[in-house]
C-alpha cells in the first residue's frame, strides 16, 4: 500500500486549517511545493505557510523545492521540521551545482533528500544517485501548476527506475507527484510507486477523505 501525500498546494488556503485536518486523519505525509517562479512557471508559497502548518502537522512534512539554488534553503526547512526534501536535478543543471553535494548536505541533518525530475528528462539520469537517494519524484506533470492531466508515460519511467535498482542490488524509493487520482493509483501502485501525491483529486473534492481511503487502494 502507498504512502498518500495530499500536495496542500490544491488546499483551499482560507481554510487551511481543514486541509491539515484530512491529512492528519487519513493520509500519511504533508507533500509542500515551494515554487520560486524562476526554475518553474510559477510561485507557489514559502516560510511563512510552512512555518504555520509545522507546529500542527502530525504527520511528517514532505518539501518539494521547486527552486534554483535549493542548497540556500535547505537548513530553514530542516529547522521548520520537514522530514523529507527533494529538489529538482534541472536546478542543478542550471547553476552547475553538483547533486551529491546537496543530498550529502540534506542527509548530514537526518532529514531524507530526494531527487525530482520533469517528464521531459530521462529516467536514466537519476540511475547514477540511486545508491546514495532516499527517494526519487517523478513528475507525471510538467512542475507549476496543480491540477494538470497525468502523462501515462510515467509509468514506464517506474518500472525502468525499479528495475535498475534492482539490478544495483538497492531499495528505491519513487514518489509520484502530478495528476494522481483513484483513476491512476492502482496503476501506479502496481507499477511501483511508493508515495502518491495528490493535490487537486483531493481537496477540490467533494470528500477529501475518501479520496485518501481511495488512492491507498
Amino acid at each position: 500500500m502507498p504512502l498518500i501525500a495530499p500536495s496542500l498546494l490544491a488546499a483551499d488556503f482560507l481554510r487551511l486549517d481543514k486541509a491539515v485536518e484530512v491529512v492528519n486523519n487519513n493520509a500519511d505525509l504533508f507533500h509542500l511545493d515551494i515554487m520560486d517562479g524562476t526554475l518553474v512557471p510559477n510561485i507557489s508559497f514559502g516560510f511563512s505557510v510552512v512555518e504555520a502548518v509545522a507546529p500542527v502537522a502530525k504527520k511528517p512534512m514532505d518539501v518539494h523545492l521547486m527552486i534554483v539554488h535549493p542548497e540556500k534553503y535547505i537548513e530553514k526547512f530542516v529547522n521548520l521540521g520537514a522530514s523529507m526534501i527533494s529538489f529538482h536535478l534541472r536546478a542543478c543543471d542550471r547553476d552547475g551545482l553538483n547533486p551529491f553535494e546537496i543530498l550529502d548536505q540534506i542527509q548530514s541533518y537526518g532529514v531524507k533528500a530526494g531527487i525530482a525530475i520533469n517528464p521531459d528528462v530521462p529516467v536514466e539520469r537519476l540511475y547514477p544517485f540511486i545508491q546514495k537517494a532516499d527517494y526519487f519524484v517523478l513528475m507525471s506533470v510538467y512542475a507549476g501548476f496543480g491540477g494538470q492531466k497525468f502523462i501515462p508515460e510515467t509509468l514506464d519511467k517506474i518500472k525502468a527506475l525499479k528495475a535498475e535498482a534492482e539490478r544495483q542490488g538497492l531499495p528505491c524509493c519513487i514518489e509520484v507527484d502530478g495528476g494522481v487520482s483513484p483513476s491512476n493509483s492502482g496503476m501506479l501502485t502496481e507499477a511501483g510507486v511508493d508515495i502518491l501525491v495528490a493535490g487537486s483529486s483531493v481537496f477540490k473534492s467533494d470528500n477529501p477523505a475518501e479520496v485518501v481511503s481511495l488512492l491507498k487502494g
